[in-house]
């Protein structure tokens, strides 16, 4: 048998298998395999030589039962239909595992911010919402920010929906600017939650953060966050990886001075002569292995390599089934994509929340109420995997997917 590596099917296997150990029925099954909504949208946009090139989007609802759907929007050149699809799943997923009334929802354009202006970005962002806005808003589906997209492209957002409702609408977008409704603590968000879920595990396997061989794939927003977060807690960081290979020092690289260096420069491996290949990165020697970059980067050619006593997906979907099941029968404790990366946007769900009371929390507050709800998460999902035999990954979806099939079968929808 060949490895699945699509994203939507396997996805829909596991959700298959899940709503099976919670007593649904196929009918069920059938109505959340895939988002109630998909739209395809074509964005005309004015460039700064004064022609118009046509950008391709897409938004997906997955399913509102609970509640409005809620999932970033991505800029990305290898946006295409099958991710967003799968994304809008996945964050149905996060949603129902730490307890938020939101469906999963997500977006994308086809293009590359990297060769825009900012005047072309402004026109691109505003007439992506031009074309959605009769489908979304903060009763509805709320977006946010996702790769290459900032709270600068969210306030554009923002803004236009704004003109063609004629009124503020600060909690229609999530991951704005501190002054036009932003949360505090949201550009971190997405890191503490996967350290928050990481301490959980090594409380679990009895092993101290303080002192862990930590190897990171990803240096991006995510992944050098979570470098930051877990070096100052003690962590020995001896590896982390971008596009153009890795860098490895097993006695700990200088967390710091990377991180401004990428400040600087924008990329740091290309700016060291001693690079390992990314691939070997895998085989490093650590306690603790996070993902935090591609999806299905770890596979059945690979799995049986790793090291690591835990496994902390911060990227989506970056373990292939194959690779699960592998990992599992070795008793590696994976921290799934779903429940690791589901701190952003808990955070989203408090930004909201105080953009419709008017009234906004300290970073402390944020915190202590991020800290709850992924410990709360971790420990519910942990326990059932533990309880009923079965691997965190199936478990979390298990978590995921309870909140969702139980609402959407007293709806009457299925």
């Amino acid at each position: 048998m060949t490895e699945n590596n699509d994203l939507v099917t396997s996805t829909q296997e596991i959700m298959k298998e899940a709503l099976h150990k919670l007593g649904f029925d196929d009918g069920m099954y059938e109505l959340v395999k895939e988002p109630l909504r998909f739209l395809e949208i074509r964005i005309p946009v004015r460039m700064d030589d004064g022609t118009v090139k046509t950008f391709k989007g897409y938004r997906a609802q997955h399913n509102q039962a609970v509640g409005p759907t809620k999932g970033g929007v991505r800029f990305h050149p290898d946006v295409n239909v099958e991710e967003v699809k799968a994304l809008s799943m996945w964050m149905t997923m996060k949603c129902g595992i730490t307890n938020l009334p939101f469906g999963g929802g997500k977006g994308g354009v086809i293009c590359d911010p990297r060769e825009m202006s900012n005047l072309e970005l402004e026109r691109l962002s505003r007439g992506y919402v031009k074309a959605i806005s009769q489908f979304v808003g903060p009763a509805s589906d709320i977006p946010a920010p996702d790769v290459y997209t900032n709270p600068q492209v969210m306030s554009w957002m923002m803004d236009e929906y704004s003109k063609i409702n004629r009124s503020n609408a600060f909690a229609f977008i999530t991951g704005k600017p501190l002054s036009l409704g932003g949360s505090q603590g949201r550009n971190r968000a997405t890191a503490l939650g996967a350290v928050i879920t990481i301490e959980e595990a090594a409380k679990r396997r009895n092993m101290s953060i303080a002192g862990s061989r930590v190897a990171i794939q990803g240096f991006g927003n995510a992944g050098s966050f979570i470098a930051k977060i877990l070096h100052d807690k003690g962590a020995k960081i001896v590896a982390i990886s971008e596009s153009r290979g890795a860098l490895y020092d097993p006695n700990g690289l200088d967390i710091e001075s990377l991180i401004e260096l990428k400040a600087q420069h924008g990329r740091v491996t290309p700016l060291f002569d001693e690079v390992i290949p990314n691939e070997k990165l895998f085989e490093i020697d650590c306690d603790i292995l996070i993902p935090a970059a591609l999806s299905n980067q770890i596979n059945k050619e690979n799995a049986h390599l790793i090291k690591a006593n835990i496994v902390a997906e911060a990227a989506n979907g970056p373990t292939t089934p194959e690779a699960t099941k592998i990992l599992t029968d070795r008793d590696v404790l994976i921290i799934p994509d779903v429940l690791a990366s589901a701190g952003g946007v808990t955070v989203s769900y408090f930004e909201w929340v105080q953009n419709n009371q008017g009234y906004y929390w300290s970073e402390e507050d944020i915190i202590v109420k991020l800290q709850e709800k992924m410990v709360e998460a971790f420990n519910k999902i942990y326990d059932l995997a533990e309880n009923r035999k079965m691997d965190m990954r199936l478990a979390a979806y298990v978590v995921g997917l309870k909140r969702t099939a139980e609402a959407t079968r007293f709806r009457g929808w299925a």
